[in-house]
């Protein structure tokens, strides 16, 4: 499945959930996230794939993806599944030779609307920011403007380039 998304900073969290719903968008989660990251002397992350164990709410994801472009818009080949135990998991990589990375605890809030997410992302010391998701980009863009934003604000970033942004990686 692929994964098209961009993200805005420094957004007016209020304002953009007031119109989300006014378009008919619903809630579908809030609550705090914990990500880490595997690699294998950076061999990952140099070839632009990405592997990740994930605790959001009650489900753990394990999730692999892998770079298609990051033009206007991040696109990633995205493979997931929802795994049980969270501390097994993350020990079958590390006996893999997989070192994880560092957590990156944040509070997240989703919406839904029709084939889109769009979620409210807040890091310790890193002002909210905003996530649209789609399955294609034709649908993130078209969201941006619905929801008031131009093209030059968006970011085809990772969450870890904006924690750079702001001095917290």
């Amino acid at each position: 499945m692929h994964e098209v998304e961009v993200k805005i900073l420094e957004v007016n969290k209020e304002e953009i959930v007031k119109k989300i719903l006014d378009m008919g968008g619903e809630k579908i989660f809030e609550g705090n996230i914990v990500g880490i990251f595997f690699d294998k002397e950076n061999k990952l992350k140099n070839s632009g794939r990405l592997l990740r164990l994930r605790k959001e709410g009650g489900k753990i994801e394990l999730t692999y993806k892998e770079k298609i472009s990051k033009d206007q818009t991040k696109i990633f080949e995205e493979t997931e599944v929802e795994v049980d135990d969270f501390e097994k998991t993350k020990k079958i990589f590390e006996s893999l030779g997989f070192k994880p990375g560092k957590k990156y605890p944040k509070h997240r809030e989703s919406y839904k609307i029709e084939n889109t997410r769009i979620e409210f992302d807040t890091f310790p010391e890193v002002p909210t920011f905003l996530e649209i998701e789609s399955e294609d980009e034709k649908s993130v863009l078209e969201m941006a403007e619905k929801l008031g934003f131009k093209k030059e604000q968006l970011k085809s970033w990772t969450g870890k380039q904006v924690l750079e942004h702001y001095n917290q990686a």
